[in-house]
């Protein structure tokens, strides 16, 4: 089996013979620069697997490497090593397109780590040539059972699917932003599954449903006796995503202290469980989510400017549904296809209840069209919804519907969404019409169905649902 090759750049010794000994007892061969010219002229004449190169080289430095490689090399993953403490530096790399970075003095655990998941992303039969990063396909066919798939055929999601490829070949922290609804977790777990931490964990965390008194322990873990009830020892978030993916979803909820303690993680790579005495390494790739302005936020000192810097390394906006409104047919398409395999019926939507939602605002993004679709297909009296069937409030309609994050229907974080009929509200409509029509009918199901005027099958669809049966 071939050996992989790896280019070290470094002017001091010592570091490269570290460098050189940890990377020949994990099988990898070396090719040795001490500035910037040596580099340029080995990477003319071998095809390298990845790139260590350290931050200050007598030539130039380390970022002038990396944005070189990214022009011509694209596809080989270059790590930098930096001054311990001097994040600046490390996140301009990670900006400019470092695939990591690992502080002096190399802690060797975290350098191997970083090292294997390089190796993932290396390709020995395209190694030295660039890789297509872009994506200009249109996605339009539902994803399998198990699959994943941000569909759209409009220029936006093809922008936003090439972005995702692009980002997931790095380990540079992402923040997603977006509107509630919008896929901010879909995106998240797209990065993840398509890039070399794949066959790891995925651990998706929501922030804002922790209770702040057990934050440090969910996400640290504790030690047997280190507090009462600490009856065993405890494995924190960090830990179960070791080797994989952390996803800090509505992050901006986090309490001004976890927020202190969740920035020494990330920057130290590593943490200490409650009680504990040792700090435990962690291999951990971090992406957060949240519908807030976090950059507001921190102007009104909510949230650490230090830490909004440190995950906000690279932004990525995934779009509303109000900017794709082209997507809506085969957004819709799955969704009903989804709900009809999960209740054995076939409901298709009628021409004027499609032009009704592309008429809509979906304050609520897809997740709201996917509660549209729901309720009108329990509604709708055939096997095709109409218009009427979607119950959609003639306030949200317009004929102007592509608009900006900036219109009137903007969820900004200061200003709240326009007021709709809640879940909850319409499940309690909905439960006790049910009720009553099964006490008339003395719970006959089909004579029920009939005088609610809807279908057996839908009856029996909502009656799962709402926990009725």
């Amino acid at each position: 089996m071939e050996r992989y090759l790896a280019l070290i750049v470094d002017d001091e010794p010592d570091i490269l013979e570290l460098l050189e000994m940890t990377l020949a007892r994990m099988d990898i061969d070396c090719k040795s620069a001490a500035d910037l010219a040596s580099a340029y002229d080995l990477l003319e004449q071998h095809s390298f697997d990845l790139c260590l190169t350290d931050m200050r080289l007598p030539d130039g430095d380390g970022i002038d490497l990396v944005r070189h490689m990214q022009q011509h090399y694209a596809n080989i993953p270059v790590a930098v090593i930096t001054a311990h403490g001097n994040m600046e530096l490390a996140i301009t790399a990670l900006k400019t397109g470092a695939f990591d970075f690992v502080s002096k003095p190399v802690d060797l655990t975290v350098l191997r780590n970083l090292v294997n998941t390089a190796l993932k992303l290396s390709h020995k039969t395209s190694a030295g040539t660039a890789t297509k990063m872009t994506d200009t396909s249109p996605v339009t066919t539902p994803p399998q059972k198990g699959e994943e798939k941000l569909l759209g055929q409009s220029a936006i999601m093809i922008k936003t699917r090439a972005t995702i490829k692009k980002l997931a070949r790095s380990q540079a922290p992402i923040y997603i932003s977006g509107e509630s609804g919008s896929g901010k977790e879909l995106v998240a777990r797209l990065i993840h599954n398509q890039g070399p931490r794949a066959e790891q964990a995925f651990i998706p965390v929501n922030c804002g449903a922790i209770p702040q008194d057990l934050m440090e322990s969910e996400f640290f873990g504790h030690i047997k006796g280190s507090f009462t009830g600490a009856i065993n020892d405890k494995a924190g978030l960090f830990q179960a995503a070791d080797g994989g993916t952390l996803f800090l979803d509505e992050v901006a909820e986090l309490p001004l202290h976890m927020q202190v303690k969740l920035l020494r993680a990330i920057q130290e790579k590593s943490v200490r469980p409650i009680g504990g005495q040792q700090e435990i390494a962690i291999d951990v790739r971090i992406l957060s989510a949240t519908h807030k302005d976090l950059a507001k936020l921190v102007t009104d000192s909510e949230f650490r400017q230090d830490l909004f810097y440190r995950i906000n390394v690279i932004e990525l906006s995934v779009p509303s549904l109000r900017q794709r409104i082209d997507d809506i047919p085969v957004l819709a398409a799955h969704i009903l296809q989804r709900l009809g395999n999960a209740t054995d019926t076939n409901v298709q939507l009628g021409n004027d209840a499609l032009a009704a939602l592309q008429q809509y605002a979906f304050p609520g993004n897809v997740r709201e069209l996917e509660n549209i679709l729901e309720r009108a297909m329990t509604l709708c009296e055939s096997n095709t919804i109409t218009a009427d069937d979607l119950q959609l409030p003639d306030s949200m309609l317009s004929t102007d519907v592509n608009r900006t994050q900036t219109d009137s229907f903007s969820t900004s974080p200061t200003k709240a969404n326009p007021v709709l009929p809640l879940d909850d509200y319409l499940g309690n409509i909905e439960k006790d019409a049910i009720m009553q029509a099964l006490e008339k009918t003395r719970y006959n199901k089909t004579a029920a169905a009939k005088l609610l005027g809807i279908t057996f099958r839908a009856l029996r669809y909502k009656l799962k649902k709402l926990n009725l049966e």
